[in-house]
This record gives C-alpha cells, structure tokens and sequence, in this order.
C-alpha cells in the first residue's frame, strides 16, 4: 500500500521541491575538490545576496542552534554583560547558549505572543551600564511574532557603548524583509531547513566587519564552530570538517529558486500566504496568538479551543496526512503552530485549512470549512505579488 501523501505545515523542516529531492540524489563528490568549491561559492554568494550583505557568509555541518552557539563563542569572551532580548521560547535558547559560555546574561523578557518594542528596548539600554552585545530574534516560531528588527537594531545602535547585534534569523531569512547591511546588523544566523527549502544540516552564519573585530578578541572556548577557521577553508572553497555534501547540493537548489523569484516577490507571496492563513484559521473560529501587526509571514500560531484536547486532535489531523506543530514548554497543549515557509503556495494552505476544519468538526466543533477556504482564496488574491516580467 502505497504512503499516504502528507501536508507537513510544522514550522520546518519545511517539504522540499522535487528539484532540491533530486539533487540530493546525485552521486558523492570529493569535497576538496574544484567542484565542491564551485558549490560552496556558489551557495554562500547567492545566501548573501538575499540577506543583503557584502559580508562573508559560512556555511558549516550543523543545525540552527549551533548556529547560534556560533555567534555567541565567536564575539563574546566569558564576562561580557549580554543582554537577552526575548519573545519565546527560542530567544530563551539564544540566552541559554551564552550563559552556558559564561556571558553574563540579562534577560529582557517579552510576555510570549507579543513584540518586542524598540522604545522599552532603547530605554533599557540607556539607564543600564553598557552592554557587549544584544541578543535579537527576528521570527519567534514558538508564538508566531515578528519582531520590529529594523528598530530594535536601532534602539541597540543607539545605546551607550554600541554593543554588537546577534541576531537570530533562522526562521525569518529568506521569508521575510531584511537588510543586513542597511540596517547594520553585526551578525546573523539561520539554518537550510527553513525558508532556504534544504534539508536539516546547514548551519549559516553571516558576519560584518564589526563581528569579525570581536572574533580577534573573543576568548569563548571554541573548536568545530571556529569562524575564523572556517573562513580561512573558505577562501579555498573548502571547510574545515566534512560537509553534508549532499545537504548542500539540495540547498543550492533552494537558493537558485529564490534568486530567480527575487527577494521583494519572495517577500510579498509569503505575506499574502500568512494573511491568507490567518483569515483562514480564523474562519474556522480558532483565535490567533500574535497581534495582527506582530504576526509571522512564516509561521501562525493559534490557541486551541477550550475543552479540545491536543493529542487525539493531532493525532486525526495526522490520520489525515495534515502534519502541524504543537505548544512548547508552558504552551504545550495549548496551541498548535502552522507553518508557511519556503516553497509554499496557495492550494497547500488551503487544503491544510480544510483539513483542519473537518477535524475541528469531528472534534464537536462549529466550523464551515468551505467558507474557510473561500475566505483564503479571497485575501490571498487580493494581496498576491504581481508576476514578475
């Protein structure tokens, strides 16, 4: 009996185009050899291009939390005042990897489903001794919230000292706006399974001149996630540890698909998706987490109705070939989170919806899953990016 076929809609790993499956079959190469040197240019080159930077961008074996362990232990040195600016659950990972290092970490903690705002952010900075660095996450997919990065960035650039800004964009590049150079971001990481449309297995870093200034100084312990290294095995289109060939030849597809999009038309499908998304969940009576103004283009979070219970919920969804994401810590059975990243388009999503509409009613709950997926139709025709050419 053949697979059932499913609709994954976590928040990543995100489904692969057919192209990056099949590149991802082709045979090994020698990864010191002239060929793979082509693939890395070719990869960190196109990366730094929708990221906006003329900056170096790296890319090492690993998952998006090495990433940001690599962004910590490459600019800071055990000591340094940190702040921690954090909306969720991830923000909370970012702020354990440099405690771990021995920063001296202060959290500023955003009540989860809300925004960071730049203004408290900025008055914080300015009546607290200065701090080495700043600690951002861009897309929280824990609550599905966005944060205002652009005046975050800002706010920190403005306070005493001018501490570095460590971003964590694992979620948001790719999806959503963002300028690296032009709003001067020091460092920023992100990981190929999300809106790259790669496998699990890249870790991406992206640094500026300022980050590699720290890199000089910094005194965290480090040893596999050495940028510095990594750099050097760059130039010679190399890196330092075996990569995950293979993991690479689908994220170049991944890439090569964005490039030919355009960052401004890649932007805009991915927000008429949300919107679509959101009007869509909301059809279908389910309250949405984020404020209208601070939700995801990549992923939405919704609370679940009262009295439904998550496991037997989840587990007919699954029944059905609908993959969606639950809570985490203290929102475990509380919400569920639908992702829309990478080569996402209108007829999944709407099929998703359905899906989870039937659900919900099998589930004793008042829905009309038609006029839910009419709805979508409706704002996503109205918001789609115009073709291109």
């Amino acid at each position: 009996m053949p697979a059932m076929e499913q609709n994954l809609r976590v928040p990543g790993p995100t489904p692969l185009p057919r192209e990056a499956l099949e590149a991802q079959s082709v045979p090994m190469i020698d990864h010191r050899g002239t060929e793979f040197g082509e693939l890395l240019r070719e990869i960190s080159a196109g990366l730094a291009e929708l990221i906006g930077t003329r900056g170096e961008v790296l890319l090492l074996t690993g998952s998006g939390s090495g990433a940001l362990e690599a962004a910590v232990v490459n600019t800071l040195s055990p000591g340094d005042r940190v702040l921690a600016v954090t909306i969720g659950s991830f923000g909370d990972r970012f702020a354990k990897i440099a405690s771990a290092f021995g920063a001296e970490v202060e959290r500023f903690e955003i009540p989860w489903g809300e925004a960071a705002d730049p203004q408290a952010i900025a008055q914080h900075l300015a009546t607290n001794p200065a701090y080495r660095a700043v600690l951002l996450t861009h897309n929280e997919t824990s609550t599905g919230v966005t944060n205002p990065l652009r005046e975050l960035v800002e706010a920190v650039h403005n306070a005493p000292g001018d501490p570095l800004v460590l971003v964590d964009g694992i979620s948001g590049l790719g999806a959503m706006p963002f300028e690296m150079d032009a709003w001067a971001i020091d460092m920023v990481v992100s990981a190929s399974q999300k809106a790259w449309m790669g496998s699990p297995g890249i870790a991406i870093a992206a640094l500026g001149e300022r980050a590699w200034t720290a890199n000089e100084s910094a005194r965290m312990p480090r040893a596999y996630w050495d940028l510095a290294e990594a750099r050097k095995w760059a130039e010679k289109g190399q890196t330092p540890w075996t990569p995950a060939v293979s993991v690479l030849f689908g994220l170049r597809v991944g890439v090569r698909r964005l490039l030919d999009e355009g960052r401004e038309q890649t932007w805009a499908r991915h927000a008429a998706i949300a919107a679509a998304v959101h009007a869509g969940l909301e059809a279908l009576d389910l309250r949405l987490v984020a404020a209208p103004g601070d939700r995801s283009s990549t992923v939405t979070a919704a609370w679940l109705p009262d009295g439904l219970e998550w496991a037997p919920f989840n587990a007919a969804m699954r029944a059905k070939g609908l993959i969606v994401a639950g809570g985490q810590g203290a929102w475990a059975g509380r919400i569920l989170r639908f992702g829309h990243m990478g080569g996402v388009g209108i007829d999944e999503m709407m099929d998703a919806v359905r899906t989870m509409g039937e659900t919900l009613a099998e589930h004793g709950r008042q829905t009309d899953p038609p006029a839910a997926v009419r709805a979508m139709r409706e704002v996503f025709e109205a918001r789609q990016p115009a073709p291109v050419g």
